[in-house]
């Protein structure tokens, strides 16, 4: 008997969430697969890659090879369930996601989704961020695209191998609204920012602050080659990009020494 293909999942959104249901449903549809889901107990949205040392951990079993983390983060997830449910042999893929929204250009420092797929190859574990790009007024989503997407990129990566060396991750955006897409490779795109935010008072009148959603405003990074993730997305195909964890800026080492100098 062929010995099964096990994979890890995960997310930021919370272990109720549509997207993460989605992924779990479109990977146990392959053959020969099994999946194990370990997703934060509560939506961990722009965590980063944060773990949590200052608690326990407590895992609580949801059904069959599905468990919530109490107060958990992504990495908490995939942390833990290394040393615990994968202690005696490593999943042979993880992937983190389906996203409710987009993880595009330097969101991704943010991004719980793209976290997890961070702890994934710290620990020699291939690993894959999908999000889906959407209109937060539809409050469901439609996530058939990225429910086909990752079935191929999974089955290849299975049959095949891993694209990717070491510490590099495939960062994976689905765009909206679309049927049918081609995938195409990418850089990250430069994000343009605005402090969003709202202030409220409570009934006893002391003040409170929502950040705000940021709109997409991107631009392509001068001199890159190429199309940026955002680029991609707007042209309305699936965007995906290699993602490394080395941060070193190497073009301005030499710069800085003279600086030292």
């Amino acid at each position: 008997m062929n010995k099964k293909y096990k994979i890890l999942i995960t997310n930021d959104d919370g272990y109720e969430a549509k997207g993460l249901h989605c992924l779990a449903k479109a990977l146990r549809e392959l053959d020969n697969v099994e999946v194990t889901v370990v997703a934060p107990s509560s939506e961990k949205s722009a965590c980063g890659h944060s773990l949590t040392l200052v608690r326990p951990l407590r895992f609580i079993s949801v059904d069959d090879d599905f468990y919530k983390l109490d107060d958990g983060t992504p990495s908490d997830c995939v942390y833990l369930s290394l040393s615990t449910l994968f202690k005696d042999e490593k999943p042979d893929l993880l992937v983190s996601g389906i996203n409710r929204g987009s993880n595009m250009g330097e969101d991704i420092t943010y991004s719980g989704t793209a976290a997890g797929a961070m702890e994934g190859v710290l620990h020699d574990i291939p690993s894959i961020a999908i999000s889906q790009v959407m209109d937060f007024t539809n409050p469901d989503g439609d996530y058939t695209l990225a429910m086909k997407t990752i079935k191929k990129l999974v089955s290849k990566i299975r049959d095949s191998s891993f694209p990717l060396p070491s510490r590099e991750f495939l960062n994976v955006n689905i765009p909206a609204d679309v049927d049918e897409a081609l995938m195409k490779v990418s850089y990250v795109a430069y994000r343009h920012y605005t402090n969003d935010a709202y202030m409220h008072s409570n009934p006893r009148g002391e003040e409170h602050y929502w950040l705000g959603l940021h709109p997409l405003n991107f631009t392509p990074r001068e001199g890159a080659s190429g199309l940026s993730d955002y680029e991609v997305i707007e042209s309305g195909n699936i965007s995906i990009t290699p993602i490394m964890l080395d941060l070193s800026a190497y073009e301005s080492m030499h710069r800085l020494k003279e600086w030292i100098e």
